[in-house]
């Protein structure tokens, strides 16, 4: 009897079995059936054309009939990476809900993200992003996903990832430079990328771009207000550097005779607001509406900055620039809460918070002029003007250089470290101007580039949208009397430093678009 249950219990599992596995085998043909009424094969090949096409219902027939979500194409490129390039948002949502990392990688090491850059898919860009992925990853060639950007020319995923790539905006600038990619260069600058920056050995972007025969890098950076008369550490403008390389085109393009607003050493104010005004210029531009004009900038008495409104009337703030003491247009920023109080050390008082969020730094500006002292005889200096066809002139105190207001105050020999002679003291030539039209006052000296005036950053108060001019040397108290100094202003961030521990805070440009 036992014997009897016993084979009758095998007997049962075994019709269990084989139903089950009939069953199995009738749902598997199902699946194929309809899959093949979709127009699909259970396929590796139609796998990714699945995913391809943004079919999520084939996909969830595949996974039904047993198919790996995490398979690869002969390139090592997983379904994601496919639904990526393809910009196919609905396979790609439903390969990720079937675990599958966003950050998956795949043939040449790359991410979907970087699928999606390389394939211009600037919608799933944005996708991707908002669900996590790595905008900071590299491929095996270390490349992250706006580098690739900018070697593919893809305008749209730039403008998606230049905000999560602050702190390389200006080597993608170098990088769109030295490819020729004015396409992006656009965007880099605006969302903070500097025409200023340089490369480890000295050269800027329109340096690159020239040296190459990138014509159409070379005009936007120019109209981008990149400086024609730049020189590299071996006294070499982006000129001199297109001729050596051949492209007289870009010679031609780059060199021309100064033009008279060229020769002007501009007022404190008046740099301010032209940053102020590039600024609004950048923003409204981005929001597709008007551009304001300067109604609100007084031509007389303390300006005020074209803001709409947003920014208060600026008190005048004392500094010392080259034992000239000048004034420079300060907002009279109030400290947001919950952040500390800064004043800037000077008489006039004026009460601004401190380098901590919310400040941004929102451009940079420096001005290099078409003129070079070459050297000091008595009280007659020579110098070198830049154009089509270079002019050396002599002039002496109290002359002013032709075809400008450019007055020469005095002219002098001295002894200095310089920093074309490596460090070893060595004689060079200064000479003093002074603009008759503005009032403002230089100091040039050989063998490094006239500048119209010193760097300075536009900083923004996030919290109110005030924003006030930064320049090196600056100095600023806390409420608690801390005190802070502008240690160096870059193209790229805003230096500030604590003078009792040294300890130092930067703010990095964010450019117009924040």
């Amino acid at each position: 009897m036992k014997w009897f249950l016993k084979n009758i219990a095998a007997l049962a599992w075994v019709a269990i079995s084989l139903t089950f596995s009939a069953s199995c085998k009738k749902r598997g043909e199902t699946v194929k059936s309809d899959l093949g009424e979709a127009g699909y094969k259970l396929t590796q090949e139609d796998w990714f054309r699945a995913s391809r096409e943004n079919d999520g219902t084939a996909l969830k027939k595949f996974i039904a009939a047993g198919f790996k979500p995490d398979a690869r194409n002969p390139d090592g490129d997983s379904a994601l990476h496919i639904a990526a390039s393809a910009g196919a948002e609905n396979s790609a949502d439903f390969l990720l809900k079937r675990g599958l990392s966003v950050d998956l990688r795949g043939g040449a090491e790359r991410t979907p993200l970087m699928a999606a850059v390389m394939a211009n898919q600037t919608g799933m860009v944005r996708w991707l992003l908002r669900q996590g992925a790595d905008p900071r990853a590299k491929d095996k060639d270390g490349f992250i996903p706006l580098m690739l950007a900018v070697r593919e020319g893809s305008g749209g995923s730039v403008a998606e990832l230049s905000s999560y790539n602050r702190e390389n905006l200006d080597a993608a600038l170098l990088l769109a430079a030295l490819v020729g990619r004015a396409d992006v260069i656009d965007s880099l600058t605006n969302y903070g990328a500097s025409v200023y920056a340089r490369m480890e050995d000295g050269r800027t972007p329109l340096m690159i771009a020239a040296e190459n025969g990138n014509t159409e890098a070379v005009k936007l950076l120019l109209d981008l207000g990149a400086s024609r008369y730049t020189t590299d550490p071996d006294g070499r403008t982006a000129a001199d550097i297109a001729k050596a390389a051949g492209h007289e085109d870009i010679v031609a393009i780059i060199l021309r005779e100064p033009l008279p607003e060229e020769l002007v050493l501009e007022s404190p104010e008046k740099i301010a607001e032209k940053m102020d005004s590039f600024v609004d210029a950048a923003e409204a531009k981005e929001a597709g509406r008007p551009i304001a004009g300067s109604k609100n900038i007084q031509s007389k008495g303390p300006a005020i900055f074209n803001t709409q409104s947003r920014i208060s009337p600026k008190r005048n703030i004392s500094r010392s620039i080259n034992g000239e003491t000048l004034s420079t247009s300060v907002a009279n920023l109030p400290a947001p809460a919950g952040t500390a109080q800064v004043v800037a050390n000077s008489t006039a008082g004026v009460s601004l918070p401190f380098a901590m969020p919310p400040l941004i730094m929102r451009h940079y500006s420096e001005r290099e002029l078409p003129i070079n002292v070459q050297s000091v005889q008595g009280d007659t200096a020579t110098v070198s003007i830049a154009g089509v066809s270079p002019k050396q002139m002599k002039v002496r105190t109290g002359e002013t250089i032709p075809g400008s207001h450019l007055s020469v105050v005095s002219v002098r020999r001295r002894m200095e470290d310089s920093k074309v002679s490596q460090g070893r003291k060595m004689e060079i030539s200064v000479m003093d101007v002074r603009d008759t039209a503005t009032g403002t006052t230089r100091e040039w000296t050989s063998g490094i580039s006239a500048e119209a005036h010193d760097p300075v950053a536009l900083v923004e108060d996030s919290a109110t949208g005030k924003r006030y001019v930064a320049s090196q040397g600056q100095r600023f108290k806390a409420a608690d009397g801390t005190e802070f100094i502008v240690s160096d202003v870059r193209p790229n961030q805003l230096v500030i430093e604590e003078v009792a521990t040294g300890a130092v805070q930067t703010i990095p440009l964010r450019g117009p678009r924040g």
